[in-house]
């Protein structure tokens, strides 16, 4: 019995180091590969239950091989910006058949024939779409059922209509005297439609007339949009003329019967900013707060343009897709204005070692791994995202090369042990001659 035991121990120790040469034989043939994760083989000893203090037989070794998923490789740049790697813990959500998502920790994607960003092993970036104002709405974190396949070549041309202008004038405030002539002054600001199509919004300004012997430093700005010619509205703007304050907004007010107040409300003064709509677009015109000098003036006798600002371009050709450390994939257009298009999230799971490794280093998610949540990338326990990168592998060559020749010289022995257990049965036959 203790001689047949040694055997099945020097079998089971052959079976052992086979595995877990195996385990060394991928990590270094895996040694370049980006985002492969090392296995490791752990050997544990076997006791047999029959042994006691006159006898004893060999229990021999069992192993267990393990993925270390949630160990990170070292990161580094490349030259495409859609290769993305994870700068702490977490996975990307990819599909590898355009359905099921399965997680990885990096990979290199670009656009196929139809726009989306794909590896060159087949796997399909997935993430949320961001509306027309580049918001993403809200969806379930638990669950992968809204994340779609991260589609670029849908935002080829899109229209940047002007959602912001400020205007900043100063009046001569000599046009407010007794006696002024009352010359009218226009300012005209451009601006863009929902069509990318240039439009002009022009403010006319007037001085009111003088009550007696003081100047009345007041003036009535109207507003028209070129597109029809439209009155917006009008609005009486006073100036302060004390010491202290002089030259700076005072009041403004509407001027009741002017225009449409759905195409010009009511001003702010809060922010210093009437809200218009210019065609369909809703736009904030800021025209300064009361006693700020930073806004609409009335000084001296000239008039002059400070401040003429508005956001908007025309219609703008896509250029490149990058993404940023919150996992927000935004494009960039030729007319210098960039828009969220899909938001990546990561993923995260209680227990990353219980993952089940699949082909193209992905990984499916199991009961052992827990339960799934998406982040925003940077929030919770995650890490970033990292356009312009790659994760190398965990595998190192030297560490390796050491368990090779270790488990090489294990195996020999195992094997002497079996062919010494060989040459005692023999002596044992062998006395029956």
């Amino acid at each position: 019995m203790t001689i047949t035991s040694s055997m099945n121990a020097g079998v089971a120790g052959l079976n052992a180091n086979a595995a877990r040469l195996a385990g060394i034989s991928d990590n270094i043939a895996n040694a370049g590969t980006y985002g492969y994760k090392r296995a490791e083989t752990d050997f544990f000893q076997m006791v047999n239950a029959g042994n006691t203090d006159a006898t004893y037989s060999a229990g021999g070794v069992r192993t267990s091989s393990t993925r270390i998923v949630d160990e990170r490789g070292a990161l580094i740049g490349t030259s495409n910006a859609t290769d993305i790697a994870i700068n702490g813990r977490g996975f990307l959500p990819v599909s590898d058949d355009g359905r099921s998502v399965v997680l990885t920790t990096t990979g290199s994607f670009r656009p196929d024939a139809t726009g989306t960003l794909k590896s060159q092993s087949g796997l399909t970036l997935m993430g949320w779409p961001a509306g027309p104002d580049g918001t993403i709405p809200a969806v379930a974190r638990e669950s992968m059922a809204a994340l779609q396949p991260v589609q670029v070549n849908l935002n080829q041309f899109v229209s940047n209509p002007t959602t912001r202008m400020t205007m900043s004038v100063n009046l001569p405030a000599t046009a407010t005297l007794p006696g002024a002539e009352g010359e009218t002054f226009a300012q005209t600001i451009e601006y863009f439609d929902a069509m990318g199509t240039s439009r002009a919004l022009t403010a006319e300004f007037t001085p009111i007339e003088a009550a007696g012997d003081r100047a009345s430093n007041a003036w009535v700005m109207r507003l028209t949009d070129d597109s029809g010619n439209t009155t917006l509205g009008a609005y009486r703007l006073e100036f302060d003329g004390s010491q202290t304050a002089g030259g700076t907004l005072k009041s403004v007010t509407r001027v009741a019967g002017v225009g449409d107040p759905a195409l010009a409300g009511a001003y702010s003064a809060e922010d210093g900013t009437i809200a218009l709509r210019l065609g369909d677009n809703p736009v904030s015109f800021r025209i300064g707060k009361p006693g700020q000098s930073d806004g609409m003036t009335q000084l001296s006798d000239r008039y002059t343009p400070s401040t003429i600002e508005k956001n908007g371009s025309a219609i703008g050709s896509l250029q490149s897709v990058e993404i940023d450390e919150n996992g927000l994939l935004r494009a960039k257009y030729d007319q210098g204005f960039s828009r969220v298009i899909f938001q990546v999230p990561v993923v995260d799971v209680p227990n990353p070692n219980g993952l089940q490794s699949r082909d193209n280093q992905t990984f499916g998610l199991t009961a052992a791994s827990g339960a799934f949540y998406l982040w925003d990338a940077g929030s919770g326990p995650t890490g970033t995202t990292q356009g312009y990168m790659r994760e190398e592998s965990t595998t190192d060559i030297a560490q390796e090369l050491t368990h090779l020749i270790s488990t090489q010289h294990a195996y020999s022995s195992n094997a002497k042990i079996i062919q010494t257990v060989d040459q005692m049965l023999q002596e044992t036959t062998n006395l029956k001659r």
